[in-house]
């Protein structure tokens, strides 16, 4: 038997360090050599394409061409898709200079589209009459708010608008006062596009002309076609908020070129004192934005006073200086002396008003004086009792605590609401004033809901292309003779009702508490 023997130990190879590092290197190395081969190729391909390809050259800047200042690029995910001030927002992308085409000056082009998915204001706008903090409604009916006194620092600190009773005009205000007061994102697209129709039809003079029979009082056209840019807060002064800064000026020059040595103006067809009213209008609101003296200040006085002097022995103004008139026309002439006063330093005597008095008194009902007729107190309707009331707010200072003007507010609810088988603007305009100064439920819930939605489905669509923005001629006095022209002015006007002028009286209201809290 033979013994067992023990398991013989393990044999370890040694293998040296230098042997086995040769032999790695000889393992690996093509697989380098391949891989940077590859990307040696690579870079120099690029270096090529680089050296060869043609370098992105940028564009220099045309007459074509705006370039808007911006301190950052656009967030796309930021990027707002409703813009409330479609058409006079200065940061649009506009095509510029201004070319003349068929005797028309356009200042700007846009082609602005309906906002979709837009809340109407209407439905979250506080509706009560309580008066502010701070802010008085009791006293005698209609006591006088401060509005005019307490609001400084003029243009709402938008800088290009001076006058402190237009400060709702600028850019910041105007928005903080639309939506309180009632307008919406589709009211303001509605004016833009309204605005670049009404830019085109500027002549070449500067001047804008009626469509309809007063085609001859050009003073009139320029003027009510000027007043729904200055409402807009565009002036004649040269400022990064005013797009339509051209078309103001033109037409500026136009009415100063108009107007005489005793401040009348010529063209103002046979209807004078009309026509010198609305451009009266025009100057005083260019001089109270604008403090410009140099220019606008001695025309605008000049306007005032041969205004004051043509009023008629009875306290009205007929159409021919220093004869008796109508409710119509004094309307006019009211309107006028209280954008005068509004200016500050343009004289305007109280006897002027004084006499007015007289005459309303006159023409109205024996009790409240809350209806008006034309020439006595027969025939009275909406349309004259409009033009009675705005009268008494601008010249009596009634306001919505007057037992006239509520009496007057509610016959105009009763018998004059907005409708579209009733379109008269000349009525709309007035009506849409004084019920707004009144404020409260009659405003917010009743006229100005379908005021606004009513004019924004009459406005012109995009598919008309020569009138797309505009408003069909009303049927009545102002399609009648001024046209189209004349209805899309005072339709414009009404919507821009929101912030043109600040109430002379108090309620709770949204958009002046806006405007406070920016003082």
């Amino acid at each position: 038997m033979h013994p067992v023997m023990p398991p013989s130990p393990a044999v370890i190879r040694r293998v040296e360090g230098t042997h086995e590092h040769a032999r790695l290197l000889r393992k690996h190395i093509p697989a380098w050599v391949i891989s940077g081969a590859v990307h040696v190729a690579l870079i120099a391909t690029l270096i090529l394409i680089d050296r060869f390809m043609p370098k992105a050259v940028a564009a220099a800047p045309t007459d074509e061409m705006i370039v808007l200042p911006d301190d950052k690029p656009d967030d796309p995910q930021e990027k707002i898709l409703t813009n409330p001030f479609e058409g006079i927002d200065p940061e649009l992308d506009l095509a510029v200079p201004t070319p003349i085409v068929d005797d028309t000056v356009v200042d700007s082009k846009l082609s602005p589209s309906d906002v979709p998915g837009v809340t109407d204001a209407a439905n979250t706008t506080k509706i009560d009459v309580t008066a502010p903090p701070g802010i008085a409604m009791d006293g005698p009916p209609g006591a006088m708010g401060d509005i005019g006194q307490t609001l400084k620092g003029g243009g709402g600190g938008d800088g290009h608008v001076l006058g402190e009773a237009f400060r709702g005009r600028g850019p910041s205000s105007r928005k903080d006062m639309l939506g309180p007061n009632g307008g919406t994102d589709l009211s303001e697209a509605a004016v833009g596009r309204g605005l670049v129709w009404l830019a085109k039809q500027q002549k070449a003079d500067g001047s804008w002309v009626f469509d309809g029979s007063s085609a001859d009082a050009t003073a009139a056209s320029t003027g009510l076609a000027l007043l729904p840019f200055l409402a807009a807060g565009q002036t004649h002064k040269p400022h990064k908020d005013n797009k339509y800064q051209s078309t103001v000026e033109k037409g500026l020059q136009y009415l100063l070129s108009l107007q005489n040595a005793d401040g009348s103006f010529r063209r103002s067809g046979p209807q004078q004192m009309y026509a010198h009213a609305i451009a009266t209008v025009a100057l005083c609101e260019l001089y109270g934005m604008t403090g410009d003296k140099n220019r606008v200040h001695g025309p605008a006085m000049k306007a005032v006073s041969f205004l004051v002097a043509a009023q008629g022995p009875d306290g009205s103004w007929g159409y021919r200086p220093k004869t008796n008139g109508d409710t119509s026309i004094v309307g006019w002439q009211i309107q006028a002396l209280h954008s005068a006063k509004l200016c500050k330093d343009i004289p305007v005597p109280e006897e002027a008003f004084v006499k007015a008095r007289a005459f309303l008194d006159k023409v109205s009902d024996s009790s409240k004086h809350a209806t008006y007729g034309y020439t006595d107190r027969t025939g009275v309707k909406p349309s004259l009792t409009a033009v009675g009331l705005l009268s008494r707010y601008y010249g009596d200072k009634w306001g919505p605590l007057n037992p006239g003007m509520a009496a007057g507010v509610g016959y105009l609810m009763k018998n004059g609401m907005p409708n579209r088988d009733r379109f008269d603007m000349y009525y709309y305009y007035y009506a849409t004033q004084v019920v707004h100064f009144y404020d409260g439920p009659e405003w917010h819930r009743d006229w100005n809901p379908k005021m606004r939605d009513m004019l924004i489905d009459l406005q012109v669509p995009a598919t008309k292309v020569a009138t797309a923005g505009s408003w069909d001629p009303d049927g009545a006095i102002v399609g009648q003779h001024c046209g189209r022209l004349g209805t899309t002015c005072l339709a414009l006007l009404t919507l821009e009702v929101y912030y043109r002028h600040l109430p002379l009286y108090k309620r709770d209201n949204g958009g002046l508490r806006e405007l406070e809290r920016g003082r």
